[in-house]
């Protein structure tokens, strides 16, 4: 074979397979959260001409045509919508990272907007915090000492990182992230500005039994025994499902864990809960990853039906199951929803289905998957853990 076909044939094994779930989920972020495609291809890691091209797509099939079939008034309305849209989404970035500001003092705002005025107007955020301009010109000429500068200018670095992970971020975390961004301040430092500022990483909540075990399925041992940390990615795979109260009623995610990195590799989302909802999760899984040795989950009657098993079988993977009414025997993907529900859920009222859908898209692959920092895997995220795991360094 020559040194050409051994790139394509590699190349082909790398391309990677998209559900119509996750496709959609892609494309509503740009039309429908008003995101530009090039911040939703870097977030999800996709290229820009697949996006847009799936952007394209759905634009026909909902009947949008090309601006240029358009009436003159229809392009003024649609250019007035878009600018509206920009404002809002402007006013969203900019109360998302001010949060809790309006009950400061002045001080405290302007140094908000010195820090944050490459990226936003002067006025504009003058007017959001409900302060003046003179006012904030005259506190930006004041001198000050170079210590207290610095803290200053810090804390709002450390404000954004906290906002970022929908203040959830306690003071290690948000060290780590201001060390991976390739500043050099201590711990201490950082949890004595979030002190000060009032900043804290969230409480969780107790955790509340959802499993039904209660069918005469057959079911299996524990074969995994608790063991959340094998020497390599495909080996345990751990699934289980949660539900998002909406407006609506409820909604169902259903979601398989690789245990190497605690990353997301499959999940599916549903207003129905049954077989159809974990399988779908462990078809997307197996999408694009070779399967795994042992698939864990709790002892539901989804999990244990026929249909699930006997996919199981087909792919030659060992099953096994939490003890009754033990949910520590599936602690990691526990943990998971802990942080979905304390970072997401509960901050949000979801009106729709949709809406949660669209939320919980984001959360787990622009988020969870690709940004946010895991203590367990040494303060990196499940997808930088599994590309360090893969080089030849971390395998020598």
């Amino acid at each position: 074979m020559s040194v050409s076909d051994a790139k394509q044939k590699k190349s082909r094994r790398q391309r990677r397979e998209f559900t119509r779930e996750f496709k959609d989920g892609a494309v509503k972020l740009v039309l429908d959260e008003g995101k530009g495609i090039p911040e939703v291809a870097r977030d999800l890691d996709l290229t820009e001409s697949a996006l847009r091209t799936w952007v394209e797509r759905a634009k026909e099939a909902r009947g949008e045509g090309k601006p240029g079939a358009l009436r003159q008034e229809e392009r003024e309305e649609l250019a007035r919508l878009r600018a509206e849209n920009r404002q809002l989404r402007m006013e969203r970035e900019l109360l998302k990272k001010a949060a809790g500001l309006l009950r400061e003092g002045d001080d405290v705002k302007f140094a908000f907007i010195h820090a944050q005025k490459a990226h936003f107007p002067i006025a504009f955020m003058c007017e959001q915090l409900e302060v003046s301009r003179s006012g904030y010109y005259a506190w930006a000429h004041r001198p000050q000492s170079a210590r207290k500068t610095k803290d200053r200018e810090l804390t709002e670095v450390v404000a954004a990182v906290h906002a970022e992970s929908r203040r959830w971020y306690g003071s290690p975390r948000v060290f780590q992230e201001l060390k991976a961004r390739g500043y050099r301040v201590s711990r201490k430092r950082v949890a004595r500005l979030m002190r000060q500022r009032g900043l804290r990483a969230r409480a969780r909540r107790r955790f509340v039994k959802t499993t039904d075990s209660a069918h005469s399925y057959p079911v299996a041992p524990n074969v995994l025994e608790r063991d959340f940390s094998p020497q390599k990615p495909n080996s345990k795979w751990a699934g289980d499902i949660t539900y998002i109260w909406t407006a609506e009623g409820w909604l169902y995610l259903a979601v398989v864990l690789d245990l190497f990195s605690r990353k997301v590799v499959g999940w599916a989302m549903s207003d129905t809960i049954d077989r159809h909802l974990v399988l779908s999760a462990l078809t997307m899984a197996l999408l694009n990853r070779p399967a795994p040795d042992l698939h864990h989950s709790d002892r539901g009657s989804q999990y244990a039906s026929d249909d699930y098993r006997k996919l199981l079988e087909k792919q030659e993977i060992d099953c096994s199951m939490s003890r009754k009414g033990n949910c520590w025997d599936n602690a990691v993907v526990e943990s998971f929803f802990s942080s979905l529900k304390m970072e997401l859920v509960y901050e949000r009222n979801f009106q729709t289905h949709e809406e949660a859908r669209r939320a919980l898209f984001e959360y787990i692959e622009a988020w969870y998957n690709r940004r946010r920092r895991h203590s367990s895997l040494g303060y990196v995220s499940p997808e930088e853990y599994e590309r360090n795991a893969s080089t030849p360094s971390a395998a020598a």
